[in-house]
């Protein structure tokens, strides 16, 4: 144990010297105590750029328990680290059950908690259904993805929603970085972990053109890859299209793909029909939520054997003949077979974490049960303590450019 513990001590000090606007935030917090005496329930990607917010929070004052948010996406060696070096209840583990990770959930909820911080909605989805008994201590929650976001406006337009929700994905500083060059880098650092394989020279297909697709798409084509793209929508169709990229139903590309990586955040984007026209050989992945984009139960249906060729690899031998490999059981692979997103993208959406769950404290008895946008302080906050990290300064406006782009009397 004193080993992993020390492993994970020092990734949690790699990541605190490279995420340098959230231990500016945490100073601050440090003498402000914004959050004392509050109790904090966390469902989130138990790794390192976690630890540190997770720090970040207790610093504040608040008393904070921690779950991961998937069962495959925790470093075992930070989980101990976090509980021997900095005192946090940490209940999680790599390769949880699914029982496993519905206790450790429920466990967040047994302090009933006054604010929730969610990964993906599950905790706030449980505080709903099966835990109505720790609903009324509840007074307000961020969430962190897409995933979870579009639960909650789901939620909130049936009035099913019983707390106001901070919509921390759709912030400037988390959604521009985070779900592009953060999705687009880790997604690819899981993938190579995973198999060993070049991308260069191959047929990619990128299931999925939101700024999550956008990156990963982007990375594979910069890697080398001829970049493949199925849409549902028309007019993220055509963007793919203008960017660069082969746009065909994924029952076309599945059977020219020698890679798929689906980033939606729907279901059955891999479906028993495109099972049975697939390109032998090719390797699936996944970097959407939920293990649900890629149809398990048919590909286990389907195939006559399911061996497990490397740490993170399962070869399913189809009743054909075809060898089709899964990353990571159908989990997300840059968190499961990789570390997630690099440390200086996490810097920024962790600090909109940190600054949401403080403006919530302050704000949730005036706001009603909906999902709320990010005030745009706190991403100006961010950007301008994020160009100060990296040395760069930029200009400003003089008075009369205000006068002029906020005016309508001069056209000239």
């Amino acid at each position: 144990m004193d080993e992993l513990v020390k492993k994970g001590s020092l990734r949690l000090h790699w990541v605190e010297t490279h995420m340098p606007v959230l231990m500016d935030i945490r100073r601050r917090f440090i003498d402000e105590q914004p959050l004392a005496g509050l109790k904090i329930g966390m469902a989130l990607h138990t790794e390192a750029k976690t630890g540190m917010l997770a720090v970040t929070l207790a610093d504040a004052g608040a008393k904070i328990r921690l779950a991961s948010c998937n069962p495959l996406s925790t470093d075992d060696s930070v989980a101990a680290a976090l509980r021997e070096e900095y005192g946090l209840d940490v209940y999680a583990k790599k390769w949880e059950s699914s029982q496993e990770y519905y206790n450790n959930l429920n466990t967040v909820l047994n302090m009933a908690p006054d604010f929730i911080i969610d990964d993906g909605a599950d905790l706030i989805a449980m505080a709903h259904t099966s835990r109505k008994d720790i609903l009324p201590n509840i007074k307000a929650a961020n969430e962190e993805t897409t995933t979870g976001v579009v639960r909650l406006r789901a939620m909130a337009k049936d009035k099913a929603l019983k707390f106001p929700v901070l919509d921390v994905n759709d912030a400037k500083m988390k959604f521009l970085f985070d779900n592009r060059y953060g999705t687009g880098q880790s997604a690819f650092d899981g993938w190579m972990n995973a198999t060993n394989l070049i991308v260069a020279g191959k047929r990619l297909v990128v299931a999925g053109y939101g700024w999550c697709g956008k990156g990963v798409a982007m990375r594979a084509k910069g890697l080398g890859a001829s970049v493949i793209v199925t849409e549902v929508d028309p007019v993220k169709a055509i963007e793919a299209k203008m960017d660069g990229y082969e746009v065909m139903r994924m029952v076309d590309a599945v059977k020219v793909a020698d890679i798929i990586i689906t980033v939606t955040g729907c279901k059955d984007i891999i479906s028993e029909d495109h099972l049975a026209v697939m390109k032998d050989g090719c390797i699936m992945g996944n970097v959407g939520h939920f293990d649900n984009e890629i149809n398990k139960t048919a590909l286990d249906e389907m195939s006559v054997s399911k061996v497990r060729v490397r740490d993170f690899i399962d070869e399913y031998k189809m009743k054909d003949g075809r060898s089709l490999y899964l990353i990571a059981e159908g989990r997300l692979m840059n968190l499961a077979a990789g570390q997630g997103h690099p440390a200086e993208i996490m810097d920024m959406s962790f600090a909109t974490q940190a600054l949401g769950i403080v403006h919530m404290s302050r704000n949730y008895e005036r706001m009603d049960n909906e999902v709320y946008a990010v005030p745009a302080e706190i991403d100006m906050q961010i950007a301008t303590l994020k160009l100060k990290s990296m040395g760069v300064t930029i200009d400003t406006l003089t008075d009369a450019q205000i006068k002029y782009v906020t005016g309508w009397e001069e056209g000239t």
